[in-house]
């Protein structure tokens, strides 16, 4: 059989990505390039300043993969890019590009769910074939199983993403948002040791972060600028309970769907506390945590690519007038045809 070679475009919130890969060999990535968008202290990424952003790097990105990858424009099969679910605006530069690229090279486009590209990704680096999947990041919290042909949602947030949450929190205190503001809370939570109460909800598989967060936010706005409670103590807590919340609703799908392994994805997944008590909780149910490093947890155009292959392989080719994108596209709303 030849080699497969699938270009793939990440670009649904503050990375943009570009990754090449193919089913050939040991390693799938034979590129990887990423730019992230990091905004000041006390900010957040907006979408037409993200859109922008992305604009502005894509081309070298494509350019930097191919060159990264020694692959000329020939060698490509299939274009692969995020049809969603993300933020309009950045989604949109994706969608564009790969559709011009198309018309240029002459080649068929795969678009892929942002979701199922973390999921392919984790089962293709890690040793999880059929694990519950914590997939934890900016805009997506959610617990997953695979089950007749859809990645099934068993729990999920609702309200607010865990990470949205962090990110938040992170800029009520003034933290930066440089590489990401969930990284420096993780560094800044390792000097706390007093816990301060936050709420803990968790409503049967589902769980609500709103609350925590807005709680987080009055004693930071109080409390910590009197000096009775330290920013790292207040990190410190906020991991934990948040994290706690996720730990539970995991479990609760393991008894459920009767699994043993845990796969994290998603950018909060690099997180090394939620790995540490995920693996808690999984030793005492004799099973075990698949993760993986910030290069494949967080938004990168290899999961696209990744994805986009096994799609290929499956031929879910997307007509060219389909090319568009999905602010909203659940996990589950796409067909798995290909396992």
């Amino acid at each position: 059989a030849t080699m497969v070679v699938i270009l793939g475009i990440e670009g649904s919130a503050n990375k943009l990505g570009v990754g090449i890969v193919t089913d050939k060999g040991e390693d799938p990535i034979l590129s990887n390039p990423r730019h992230t968008y990091v905004t000041p202290p006390g900010t957040g990424f907006l979408p037409r300043e993200t859109a922008e952003h992305h604009r502005e790097h894509v081309i070298g990105l494509v350019k930097q993969a191919l060159k990264e990858a020694k692959i000329e424009p020939k060698d490509v099969d299939a274009l692969a890019y995020t049809k969603g679910p993300g933020m309009g605006a950045p989604l949109q530069v994706g969608a564009l590009v790969i559709r011009t690229l198309s018309i240029l090279w002459n080649k068929p486009i795969i678009g892929v769910n942002h979701c199922v590209g973390h999921i392919e990704m984790g089962r293709r680096l890690t040793e999880a074939k059929d694990p519950i999947v914590l997939y934890v990041s900016g805009g997506n919290t959610q617990v997953i199983a695979y089950s007749l042909n859809r990645y099934r949602i068993f729990g999920e947030t609702i309200d607010i993403a865990v990470g949205n949450t962090l990110d938040r929190f992170a800029r009520v205190i003034g933290l930066s948002n440089d590489p990401s503001p969930g990284y420096n809370i993780e560094q800044c939570a390792k000097k706390g040791k007093n816990l301060v109460d936050l709420p803990c909800v968790v409503k049967g598989m589902d769980i609500s972060l709103s609350g925590t967060l807005s709680e987080a936010t009055r004693i930071a706005k109080t409390k910590m600028k009197k000096g009775e409670v330290t920013k790292e103590d207040l990190c410190f807590s906020m991991q934990e309970t948040v994290f706690s919340m996720l730990v539970e609703i995991t479990e609760r799908a393991m008894a459920h769907c009767d699994k043993k392994d845990v796969l994290i994805v998603g950018g909060v997944g690099c997180n090394k506390r939620l790995q540490e008590m995920m693996a808690k909780m999984a030793a005492e149910r004799n099973g075990k945590v698949a993760t993986m490093d910030h290069r494949y947890c967080i938004d990168n155009g290899a999961m696209i690519a990744w994805a986009g292959l096994l799609m290929y392989k499956s031929k879910c080719i997307t007509d060219f007038k389909d090319c568009t994108v999905t602010q909203r596209f659940r996990t589950d709303a796409q067909e798995v045809v290909w396992r």
